[in-house]
């Protein structure tokens, strides 16, 4: 054990567990972030697409809801607020533009759901909360990117609207690994569940 493992032992070393009726949550995987070139392009994301592909899969195969998020804003902004004053490469993310789009490894089907977001969370300023409830969603298994950010932050949320949360670790990604790996262990000691892709599918084959 190292000495970080040690110093959250006791305390933020629980679990959650898988419940009964499962969501899986497509945080923002579009093509800002697998495109070369793109101020978003990163290499940990384009692992983690490739990585989700057999995942959703297996979801689909037991008729799981998928629920895809992609990010729109205004052309002047205006509904980003100080989200797209801090990043301003945000407001490149509009309808039209080939980046918003999601990436066609990841193609959402005719019975999937897409919710647009504004900020980081998926349940921030959207009826995700609302639409899992209803349905008697008890679980949310969250992949996309990135870690540090939307992930991270509809962790949170997740944990604090009542879902069981899980991340598998190879289906999400970040800028940096060491920011990618940093919030895995948080998102692990606080919120959710940090388990494997295969943990996951197992899981879903086990429905």
């Amino acid at each position: 054990m190292d000495a970080r493992q040690k110093n959250y032992e006791g305390v933020f070393d629980g679990q959650i567990g898988f419940g009964k009726t499962p969501a899986i949550i497509v945080i923002d995987f579009i093509k800002a972030y697998t495109t070369p070139g793109s101020p978003f392009y990163c290499e940990g994301v384009v692992h983690a697409v490739s990585q989700s592909v057999d995942l959703l899969a297996a979801a689909r195969d037991k008729n799981v809801p998928i629920i895809y998020t992609q990010v729109f804003f205004q052309r002047d902004g205006f509904d980003g607020g100080l989200f797209v004053k801090k990043v301003p490469a945000l407001k490149r993310l509009v309808a039209g533009e080939p980046l918003a789009d999601i990436d066609p490894k990841l193609t959402p089907r005719s019975n999937d759901i897409i919710v647009t977001k504004n900020y980081a969370s998926v349940f921030f300023g959207t009826s995700l909360a609302s639409t899992l409830t209803a349905n008697q969603i008890d679980t949310v298994i969250l992949i996309g990117c990135s870690t540090s950010g939307c992930v991270r932050a509809s962790a949170i949320d997740g944990i604090q609207h009542g879902f069981r949360v899980i991340v598998p670790r190879e289906c999400v990604g970040d800028r940096m690994n060491e920011m990618h790996e940093a919030n895995l262990f948080d998102i692990n000691a606080k919120y959710g569940d940090v388990v494997s892709k295969a943990q996951t599918i197992d899981y879903l084959k086990s429905l």
